[in-house]
């Protein structure tokens, strides 16, 4: 969450940056208000306390003497009502102020572009070259229709829509291209694997900033009050909740690969077809654990991790800078790799890399002892490396051949017993 000194110091500042995002000054002033309440209740308890304490050394002493203490006991509970009567209104009042705070989006850095939604979005460049082929380019259901590695007509069986079942040839490659990807983000980008559970409590999607905005788009547990991971990012970033870091640890790189579950409410129309935009799907994501001192620069290199991946992969892709509106909820800064499907003639979104600041740090209580001996919030940062459906629709649609097979990357042939082609079922 953002830094309440942000609305109590920097009010007006604070208020037009979060206005970039679209957040009603209403909101603001709320939380505003909420915590000059806080305050002013905290320092009325305070003050009757220690009222409360001085009196009780007074009575004491007047006791000893014989005297009458009836009236000053009468005082003392009459106070004793008013600081319980105040301790009541502040945890409400600090309910409120948390759960106000926690609707609030990240501050996003002044450099971004402004905008309400994608139109906004700036192209920073594109990477490779692509060039329509002298066949008819066949999407990804009727490459892999031919290839016989999709079912999505059993996966509804089984589930619903949404929930596609991969075969054969498509099984093999996609367990390829998460072992590839694990390995070129541990052997040559100095990340360390981690294998984390599938499923976390609430106080893990909170501290990174899916609960409780987007409650509505994830998969709940009633009974357990569990939660299945929309990304490798809230388990991985959790790992270090409650920690205290050390600033010569920094940063700490962390790599995952997890099946992601969204529900995707409301998701409709043409992105739907297919493995475009499903609610189970796997991907391998990267975390960082920053110095604030370095932050934005670490987030330029995470992005080159992320497009590391797709060079070696042979594909055409551009990388986008996100505008105020198009963000992520947690992000102060984000670029998205969208590669080119040339057989559904649109680009995808394979990976968001996002800068958070300290925003998550802050649920988190994620801390570290910086040189200086002082006591800060770590900079946390994480990007996908990367979702696998649509990578999988741009693999197929642009290394297809006028035959119906599709040419193996080199750098994923080791993984698949020296394989060169995918090719159509018999």
């Amino acid at each position: 969450m953002i830094d309440i000194k942000k609305l109590r110091d920097e009010f007006e500042t604070t208020a037009a940056a979060l206005a970039r995002r679209g957040v009603a000054l209403a909101t603001l002033e709320k939380a505003r208000d909420l915590d000059a309440r806080r305050r002013s209740l905290v320092g009325e308890t305070e003050n009757l306390k220690a009222q409360r304490n001085a009196a009780s050394k007074a009575i004491g002493k007047i006791a000893k003497e014989g005297g009458d203490i009836a009236s000053a006991k009468e005082e003392m509970r009459k106070v004793g009502d008013r600081i319980a009567e105040i301790d009541r209104e502040l945890a409400a009042v600090e309910h409120d102020l948390r759960e106000t705070l926690l609707m609030i989006p990240n501050i996003p850095a002044p450099e971004i572009p402004t905008g309400m939604d994608s139109s906004a979005n700036v192209v920073v460049r594109k990477v490779g070259e692509w060039k329509d082929p002298d066949f008819k380019i066949l999407d990804h259901m009727a490459i892999g229709e031919k290839l016989g590695i999709f079912d999505f007509p059993r996966g509804v069986k089984l589930t619903g829509t949404g929930f596609p079942i991969i075969l054969g040839q498509g099984a093999k490659l996609q367990r390829a291209l998460i072992q590839y990807m694990l390995d070129v983000h541990c052997q040559t980008q100095g990340y360390t694997e981690m294998l984390p559970p599938f499923v976390v409590n609430s106080d893990s999607m909170t501290g990174t900033g899916q609960l409780p905005k987007f409650a509505e788009d994830l998969y709940h547990c009633q009974i357990d009050d569990f939660w299945l991971i929309p990304t490798a990012e809230v388990p991985v970033t959790n790992y270090f909740r409650d920690d205290m870091l050390q600033a010569k640890d920094l940063p700490i790189k962390l790599t995952a690969y997890t099946p992601c579950f969204r529900r995707e409410a409301g998701s409709a129309g043409k992105m739907t077809r297919g493995m475009l935009r499903v609610h189970q799907f796997d991907k391998v994501e990267m975390v960082n654990f920053v110095h604030p001192d370095t932050s934005f620069q670490q987030l330029e290199i995470l992005v080159k991790e992320a497009e590391a991946v797709l060079t070696g992969l042979g594909l055409h892709f551009r990388v986008l800078q996100l505008c105020s509106g198009d963000m992520g909820f947690s992000a102060a800064k984000c670029y998205d790799l969208e590669l080119w499907a040339p057989g559904e003639q649109q680009w995808l979104e394979v990976s968001s890399c996002s800068c958070f600041t300290d925003y998550q740090a802050r649920r988190l209580n994620c801390r570290f002892k910086d040189s200086d001996g002082k006591t800060k919030l770590v900079h946390t940062l994480n990007g996908s490396g990367v979702a696998l459906p649509r990578l999988m629709v741009a693999l197929l649609e642009q290394h297809q051949n006028a035959d119906g097979s599709v040419t193996i990357p080199e750098v994923l042939r080791p993984y698949m017993n020296g394989q060169e082609k995918l090719l159509p079922k018999a």
